[in-house]
């Protein structure tokens, strides 16, 4: 019985991926000129269309990056596709590649999951490291690590990284009496995630109307995870979620927040989620550089320069993709040129300065568009520096191939409940069901 219940439950879930598939290939095109579908034979002027998977808001439309390369190639056209959650893009993604069809040219894997793709996909996808212009050593090591195969092959450029800070609203901890200077901030929780709890504890006692401290609890969790050079699997590739006191710790932490009305009862990047932004119902966030991005996509336009950016109290990261280029798509070539020239650390230079992608290529960092880097959301704080020095006090974590499930049974079926009035302790055995359920398919 086990057997045809694990059998049918797999079948659901290839159901499931086959019909977000399906999603991925709609609409590739966002002005509506293209039938999607990536041909090489283009659209009515003949032009090869590039077609690009992506998820969440990765910012090379919205930087100009798009427009820049079709200048560059005005025979080439860009067209992407956006699922908004990587949870509902990725299982669509990998039953596209364990199938090898229906991918596009370009297809976007976060940082999650490029330990499973890189292990049991990389038959599927084109080796970068052999594309003329692609040099290595422009990226930080443990970041072409992370793509590269056992033999040698990889099977992603970098695009950014995460490294860690708390992002805030200025008004709304000046109304609860904290101090709103970034140097000042980052003092009141420096060294431990404990007292950020506490901070909020302050901000509470004294908060708007309405508001909360934070975003979310699977928000806090993901950053405190994200200072753990270990989390959910060791050096050896063993699954250790359940024994490591450093996630049980981060749980309880997290839940303890939940149970003092600090966090709100949100799922990050879900509609709920998002008008909270719009409508200022939290005063801070877990903020790696590409959530600047979140904020100002869900943000009115009075929002503009009332956030800014404090160091986290440890070192860490959360999140950073990488682009692919399937064997199977209709313009190979014309892909790998494209993302050869879209990863370049020019081109992540002008990413971060528009859209706060911090950029995976260290020598970016010494460059203006970092070193002066503003925002519209946060005003005139040159935020590069405080990430900066972010990536560098990161650890180099250990990437399992399934850390996305777990994560998201973290949070998603777990500190999610302490919200909703459920103890720490329901909230864990709920989580650890949800995910050995999963990792048991």
């Amino acid at each position: 019985m086990r057997a045809r219940i694990r059998t049918a439950r797999k079948a659901m879930v290839l159901a499931a991926a086959a019909s977000l598939g399906a999603g991925l290939l709609a609409g590739c095109a966002d002005d509506g000129k293209s039938d999607g579908s990536g041909s090489s034979d283009g659209d009515s002027g003949g032009k090869t269309t590039i077609s690009v998977g992506l998820f969440g808001t990765m910012g090379f439309k919205e930087a100009g990056l798009y427009a820049e390369y079709e200048k560059l190639n005005p025979k080439i056209k860009i067209a992407e596709n956006v699922v908004e959650r990587n949870e509902n893009y990725y299982p669509a993604l990998l039953n596209h590649l364990t199938t090898n069809s229906g991918l596009l040219d370009v297809q976007a894997v976060e940082v999650a999951n490029i330990a499973e793709v890189t292990a049991t996909q990389a038959d599927k996808l084109e080796d970068m490291s052999k594309v003329s212009g692609v040099d290595k050593s422009k990226w930080l090591d443990w970041k072409w690590q992370q793509a590269t195969t056992k033999d040698g092959k990889t099977i992603g450029l970098g695009t950014d990284v995460g490294p860690m800070a708390i992002c805030y609203r200025t008004d709304l901890f000046k109304q609860a009496g904290l101090p709103t200077d970034p140097s000042e901030v980052g003092k009141l929780w420096a060294g431990d995630w404990a007292k950020l709890v506490k901070v909020g504890e302050r901000y509470k006692s004294k908060a708007p109307k309405g508001t909360f401290f934070m975003d979310s609890p699977g928000g806090l969790i993901q950053a405190v995870l994200g200072s753990e050079k270990e989390k959910f699997y060791n050096s050896s590739g063993e699954v250790i979620y359940k024994t490591n006191p450093a996630v049980k710790a981060a749980f309880d932490l997290t839940a303890d927040a939940a149970k003092k009305g600090l966090v709100q009862s949100q799922t990050q990047f879900q509609p709920g989620w998002n008008s909270t932004i719009a409508n200022n119902k939290f005063a801070a966030i877990a903020c790696p550089p590409w959530m600047l991005g979140t904020i100002k996509g869900n943000s009115k336009p009075d929002a503009a320069g009332k956030w800014a950016v404090a160091t986290a109290p440890k070192g860490g990261n959360w999140g950073g993709t990488f682009l692919t280029v399937p064997k199977s798509g209709k313009n190979v070539k014309e892909a790998q040129k494209f993302v050869t020239w879209l990863t370049a650390p020019e081109q992540q230079a002008k990413l971060f300065k528009v859209q706060a992608s911090f950029p995976s290529a260290p020598s970016t960092y010494t460059m203006p568009e970092v070193t002066g880097a503003t925002n519209e959301m946060t005003g005139d704080q040159k935020i590069g520096p405080v990430f900066a020095e972010a990536a560098k006090a990161a650890p180099e974590q250990v990437i399992g191939p399934k850390d996305q499930i777990i994560m998201q049974g973290l949070t998603d079926n777990g500190v999610i409940l302490a919200t909703k009035g459920k103890s720490a302790k329901e909230a864990w055995e709920s989580a650890i069901k949800t995910i050995d359920n999963k990792l048991d398919q």
